[in-house]
C-alpha cells in the first residue's frame, strides 16, 4: 500500500489529519487553535518537520538495503515496487454478490426462445438485491410496529416537537433583532444606552422644529402633555415613522432611520415629558396623554363625608 500512495501525498495527509484533531479537541471559539494560540503553531510546524524527516529517513534506509541486495534480490524488489495489487477479497465478494456466471457457462442458461436471432438468458436475481429485499421487509415490518402499533418515533409527534424548537428559536432571534420592532411590538426604551443614542438622533435631525430641550419652535411642545396625533410610545413611534398631518405636519422618517433607532427617538421624546424648557411653546393638540406612572391621588373619604354633611345640613336650613 505504501508503494501506492508517494510520499508527497502521504505527508499532507497525515499532517491534514493531525490538523483536524488538534481544531476538534482545542476549543478556539470562532478562530482556528493555530491562530489563537500560537503554541500550536509551533507543535504543528514540528510535526511537519518530523513527519518529513521520517520519510527521508525512510528512504536512505531503503537506498542504502537495496545497495547491498544481489542482483537477482534486487530485481525482486524492483518487481515488488512497481507490482499493482490484486484486491481479491474485493472481486471475489463482488463476484458472490452479482452473481454472475462467466461467459463459457451462458450455454446453460439459454431458453429456447428465439427472436430474430436474439436469444434469452435465464438468469437468477443476483445476490445483493435478494438481500436487499429481505432487509427492506424486515425494515417495514419492524417500522410497523415500532410506529404505527406502538406509536414510537411518531412523525406527528417529531412534528410537534420541531414546530415548538423553531417557535423558541423564532421568539429568541427575535428578541435579539430589534429592527424587527413595529408599532404593534414596540415598547418604551428606558436603557441609558438606548435614551442616548436616542437623543443623539434628536439632536442631530429634530431640534430645528422641537428646540434641543424639546419646548417646541416649528414643530410643538414636547414637554406637555398635549399631543396632536396621541401620545404614549406607539402613537409617537407612528408619527415619527409615516410623519404628522399632510401638507403641514412632520417627514416621515422611515426612510431615514431604522426601526430600532425611531424606538430609540421615541423613547427619549417621552422622556422629555414633565421637563421645564427655556421658552415653552403653548400646548397644541386637543389630545391629552397622561402619564402611566403617574398615581391618581387617593380621596379622603372622612372629608367627603364632612361636605356632605355640612351640605345637607345646609339643605335642611
Amino acid at each position: 500500500m505504501r508503494n501506492l500512495i508517494p510520499s508527497y501525498i502521504r505527508v499532507p495527509i497525515v499532517f491534514f489529519i493531525i490538523l483536524g484533531l488538534v481544531e476538534y479537541f482545542v476549543d478556539s471559539g470562532d478562530q482556528p487553535a493555530f491562530i489563537k494560540y500560537p503554541v500550536i503553531l509551533l507543535f504543528l510546524l514540528l510535526v511537519l518537520l518530523i513527519l518529513v524527516a521520517i520519510e527521508a529517513i525512510i528512504g536512505a534506509l531503503e537506498n542504502v538495503m537495496f545497495q547491498s541486495l544481489t542482483e537477482e534480490a534486487k530485481e525482486r524488489f524492483l518487481e515488488s515496487k512497481t507490482k499493482v495489487p490484486q484486491f481479491t477479497w474485493i472481486k471475489n465478494t463482488y463476484k458472490k454478490l452479482a452473481g454472475t456466471k462467466p461467459i463459457e457457462a451462458e450455454s446453460e442458461l439459454i431458453l429456447d426462445h428465439n427472436y430474430d436471432g436474439i436469444k434469452e438468458l435465464d438468469n437468477s436475481l443476483p445476490p445483493w438485491w435478494i438481500y436487499s429485499f429481505y432487509a427492506s421487509i424486515v425494515f417495514a415490518a419492524v417500522y410497523l410496529v415500532n410506529v404505527h402499533i406502538l406509536g414510537n418515533n411518531s412523525q406527528f409527534d417529531e412534528y410537534a416537537e420541531e414546530y415548538k424548537q423553531a417557535e423558541i428559536s423564532i421568539a429568541e432571534y427575535k428578541k435579539n433583532a430589534k429592527d424587527l420592532v413595529d408599532i404593534n411590538t414596540v415598547t418604551q426604551l428606558t436603557d441609558a444606552a438606548d435614551l442616548s443614542a436616542g437623543k443623539a438622533i434628536f439632536m442631530q435631525n429634530c431640534v430645528a422644529c422641537h428646540m434641543a430641550d424639546g419646548g417646541g419652535g416649528i414643530g410643538p411642545n414636547l414637554t406637555d402633555k398635549h399631543w396632536i396625533l396621541g401620545g404614549g410610545i406607539k402613537n409617537v413611534f407612528h408619527t415619527i415613522t409615516e410623519g404628522g398631518r399632510d401638507g403641514k405636519g412632520m417627514i416621515a422618517w422611515k426612510q431615514n432611520f431604522k426601526p430600532s433607532e425611531i424606538a430609540q427617538v421615541a423613547s427619549y421624546v417621552l422622556s422629555l415629558q414633565g421637563t421645564t424648557p427655556a421658552n415653552p411653546k403653548e400646548p397644541q393638540g386637543d389630545i391629552i396623554w397622561p402619564d402611566e406612572t403617574e398615581e391618581t391621588p387617593a380621596v379622603d373619604e372622612t372629608k367627603t363625608t364632612e361636605v356632605d354633611s355640612l351640605s345637607t345640613m345646609a339643605a335642611t336650613k
